[in-house]
């Protein structure tokens, strides 16, 4: 049975970022004098100078450290940083990138990491993973801890770019289809399925795709939509693996990536929305629920729109295997020749 943790805090309230001090004294006791660094990147700080400058107030011994890229030697470089100045807590202030970036630092020198997310376009704020940069365009995705506390403030998520909400809700969409070529692995080789992880999942998903509220940026939206992200990264952690939330249409994201980066860019959860449509036809289920829920919050998975071509899209289904091999998925046994995906690539220029 896989040994796993969960965090301390996992709270979302309007202007919380003004009063984390407050909210982290019963589980840091102490936490106000203790050495602190939060850390951002410019762009951030920038963008919200008041809040970094209270943040620092909050804490009598704080430094804010601002990084260039997610790379993996720049989160090495953090974390001796950290260790050589016996710092305690890890603050991180940010997207994704920055997240990543902390946490695995946090990790690597067994620091208190507190999550602070500027933005919610991916499940990254609550996993036990971090992808972080390794060889010019590369990316590798690196085994690590969850945070110790996930703190969200409604107020900062409500002025993140619309894109970047998108990309949260179909980065939980696409779970719909990682959870099937879970079973389908279980099936075809006999690897156990976590059903608590299992059921953690699905509630992120069905959180999502039943939800009555459309407005992506009013109060009730953001709160459900952190905790279908939070979801769906406590299920990695239960679960020991990215399986709960990754399948198929991941696949299919880190084939764009590493094989097609020069040529197009897609944010992370469009791009595994996008996937998961062809991936629920491989698997032969119902591919109106998939349209359905895409249409609703007009999520913009057509692929030309993000200048996939029809032989880009082909290309990168065909070497999507490649991107995990160890990793059964519907792709294992699914027609991949260029007429069947180029007819999936038409109907989806036609739908989308």
């Amino acid at each position: 049975m896989n040994r796993f943790r969960l965090p301390y805090h996992m709270l979302v309230e309007e202007g919380i970022f003004t009063r984390v001090n407050e909210v982290m004294s019963d589980c840091v006791p102490g936490i106000e004098n203790k050495k602190v660094i939060i850390v951002t990147d410019r762009n951030l700080q920038g963008l919200f100078p008041d809040t970094l400058q209270e943040l620092s107030r909050d804490f009598h011994n704080s430094e804010i450290y601002l990084v260039e890229d997610g790379s993996f030697d720049q989160a090495v470089d953090l974390a001796k940083y950290i260790c050589m100045n016996d710092i305690t807590v890890i603050i991180g202030f940010g997207g994704g990138m920055v997240l990543d970036l902390a946490k695995y630092a946090a990790f690597v020198s067994k620091s208190i990491f507190l999550c602070l997310p500027t933005t919610l376009s991916n499940d990254s704020l609550a996993s036990p993973v971090a992808v972080l940069g390794t060889e010019g365009l590369k990316r590798k995705t690196f085994r690590c801890t969850i945070p110790s506390s996930i703190i969200v403030d409604v107020n900062i998520i409500m002025g993140a770019p619309e894109g970047q909400l998108l990309a949260g809700i179909g980065d939980t969409i696409s779970k719909y289809t990682a959870l099937n070529d879970w079973k389908l692995d279980a099936a075809a080789t006999g690897n156990p399925i976590d059903d608590f992880a299992y059921m953690i999942s699905k509630m992120a998903f069905n959180s999502i795709c039943y939800n009555e509220e459309k407005s992506i940026k009013s109060k009730s939206f953001i709160k459900v939509l952190t905790q279908a992200l939070v979801m769906g990264g406590l299920a990695m952690e239960i679960a020991g693996n990215s399986r709960p939330s990754s399948g198929a249409e991941h696949l299919f994201c880190h084939s764009l990536e590493e094989n097609f980066a020069e040529e197009v860019y897609v944010p992370h959860g469009i791009a595994v929305a996008m996937g998961s449509v062809p991936a629920c036809m491989f698997q032969k289920r119902n591919i109106e629920k998939i349209k359905h829920i895409l249409h609703e919050y007009h999520l913009p998975v057509k692929p030309s729109a993000w200048k996939i071509t029809e032989d880009i899209f082909i290309k990168a289904w065909q070497q999507a295997k490649n991107t995990r091999p160890d990793r059964y998925t519907i792709l294992d046994t699914a027609d991949l020749s260029r007429d069947a995906l180029r007819e999936i690539y038409a109907m989806m220029e036609e739908e989308f």
